[in-house]
């Protein structure tokens, strides 16, 4: 039960009997305004020492995300990607909710990345799946779908089933987790890792969705 994914250099391997995974997502350009105007600007320094200070830190994937309003997050998430692998070696999660963001962001990057992320609802998968499928990645999925992110255990593992299901329509092989929150968090990673044999990642930042987890998923066919 192993996800592989890379940068042009370096390979990193999550599973549980791997070496902690941890994922900086400072880097998110919402949590800062001047960051934001920068990088619709196209200029990136203020990036550059974020990437450089996650990494130092002790990150083994970076948090690519560039929600900024109003703006052209294609064009502004593939010169990010560009400039963070220009500085460091680790595995990026390339994370938007904008399909074409996130084909634009896969276009460019050099290696194997996440992808942050994709839902329980229909649309989301059929518009993210191929995607996977297209480039080779992995991808984070949470267990959530139309009708919200439910407090039930099971409800979300229903939803995390349905799309570890069609992620296999698309040829792409279960290695994913999903969502949980609270006292409920571990009941859930026993069974995503028991019965659908994915591994987690927990959106410790998330904090105030309520303990967040979510998945590390499909590893390289082969």
């Amino acid at each position: 039960m192993r996800t592989v994914v890379s940068s042009a250099t370096k390979e990193w391997v999550i599973g549980v009997d791997q070496p902690f995974t941890i994922v900086g997502d400072a880097y998110k350009s919402y949590w800062a305004k001047i960051l934001a105007e920068e990088m619709k600007a196209g200029d990136f320094p203020r990036v550059e020492r974020v990437a450089l200070a996650q990494v130092a830190a002790g990150a083994t994937i970076l948090d690519v995300n560039v929600g900024i309003p109003l703006a052209n997050e294609p064009a502004i998430l593939a010169g990010s990607i560009k400039c963070v692998q220009a500085l460091v070696d680790v595995p990026l999660a390339i994370d938007s909710s904008i399909v074409a963001a996130l084909e634009s962001g896969l276009a460019v990057y050099e290696g194997r990345p996440l992808v942050n992320s994709v839902t329980g609802e229909e649309e989301r998968l059929e518009a993210v799946l191929p995607l996977i499928k297209k480039y080779d990645c992995a991808v984070i999925a949470i267990s959530n779908n139309e009708t919200g992110i439910s407090e039930d255990p099971d409800e979300r593992f229903k939803v995390a089933k349905k799309i570890v299901a069609h992620a296999q329509d698309y040829g792409i092989k279960p290695r994913g987790a999903m969502a949980s929150a609270g006292t409920s968090v571990m009941a859930l990673v026993r069974c995503l890792c028991d019965k659908l044999h994915v591994n987690t990642i927990c959106g410790a930042s998330n904090c105030s969705f309520g303990m967040q987890l979510s998945s590390s998923c499909p590893s390289r066919t082969g």
